[in-house]
């Protein structure tokens, strides 16, 4: 019964997020435009019908589209690392991807003119850093979630400090505003042809983890425990990462870095669903798409000026966390 409830809360909340912005459209035009049963086709002049559709398909709708998908690829992407790793406190950045994407960006505004060079570089070194973690983890003997744990950390910390470099060595008046605004997190250089190119892979993305969810409930009790219930570990836990890394590197791509959603999102999720994964995927990324589609009407609509959504997911998060994290034990249990 939640998933039909937030489901149809997501679908309305995208709706009216389309009536909204500095030039307002009334729902009976909107209900006309997109043809609704019942609705009469708005009164408007040809410029006017153009302007509406500039408006609606061009702006918002990509926006929207863009907002829904990393909330819910982000959250779907920490409840998948909290349950494999067995840790409340795990977010998608775990394994670096955020880190290393966040470097690929910045080289890319520094070295590249088009701006499908600089997503393509965020998306690229996202996948070294991850692969970069999996390989210190592979060096070294012990638990096999602790020293990918550690990799993770050290990757991390690799490519921050390579990011600290590349923004000391831009240019102070041009490129480094760039980067600092592109790592705040913000929606407003999405377009409809950067939507298209991600929508594909991190909708299938999610599919393929929600579908694989019960096998998620298997890896959350133990590695011994699934191998006793005859479980591929190893196949299925890297087949978790590289989806949810994917999935991670591609929010980076469409809206830069935005915080708190995969850690967050995931516990709300969990206190109202509970811990059965077949269940807390589909509510996370429902609850993850409307969580982060609210926070961008605030950014876009609270001030004259916009935003970084990164800024307010945090801002917000941080003490919702604190309050959360009180009551997250009922949810693990």
């Amino acid at each position: 019964m939640v998933i039909p409830i937030l489901t149809a809360v997501a679908g309305l909340t995208a709706l009216v997020s389309l009536t909204l912005g500095r030039y307002p459209v009334e729902l009976a035009d909107l209900a006309g435009f997109i043809g609704l049963p019942f609705s009469p086709a708005p009164d408007l002049s040809a410029r006017e019908g153009q302007i509406l559709k500039n408006i609606l398909v061009d702006i918002r709708l990509p926006r929207i589209t863009a907002a829904m998908l990393i909330g819910a690829g982000l959250s779907v992407s920490g409840a998948v690392f909290q349950s494999m790793f067995i840790n409340p406190l795990v977010s998608p950045g775990l394994l670096g991807v955020l880190a290393g994407a966040s470097f690929g960006a910045a080289v890319g505004m520094i070295l590249a003119t088009s701006w499908w060079a600089v997503q393509a570089s965020a998306f690229t070194f996202g996948m070294i850093a991850v692969m970069a973690a999996l390989g210190l983890s592979a060096l070294n003997r012990g638990d096999r979630l602790l020293m990918l744990i550690l990799g993770g950390i050290i990757s991390g910390a690799l490519f921050t400090s390579l990011l600290s470099v590349v923004k000391y060595l831009a240019d102070p008046y041009e490129q480094l505003p760039a980067i600092v605004y592109w790592l705040m997190g913000g929606l407003s250089a999405v377009d409809r042809a950067t939507v298209l190119f991600t929508c594909g892979p991190m909708v299938g993305g999610v599919l393929i983890l929600i579908l694989l969810a019960g096998y998620l409930n298997v890896l959350s009790m133990g590695d011994e425990e699934a191998r006793a219930l005859g479980v591929n570990v190893r196949l299925l836990r890297f087949i978790f990462i590289f989806l949810a890394t994917v999935i991670s590197a591609l929010t980076v791509v469409l809206g830069g870095m935005i915080g708190w959603v995969g850690l967050l999102i995931p516990h709300i999720a969990r206190m109202i669903v509970g811990p059965d994964n077949r269940i807390l995927l589909p509510a996370t990324a429902l609850i993850g798409a409307i969580y982060l589609l609210l926070a961008d009407n605030i950014a876009r609509l609270l001030f004259s000026v916009e935003i970084p959504i990164g800024i307010l997911t945090s801002l917000v998060g941080i003490p919702f966390f604190a309050f959360v994290l009180r009551r997250t034990k009922k949810g693990w249990n």
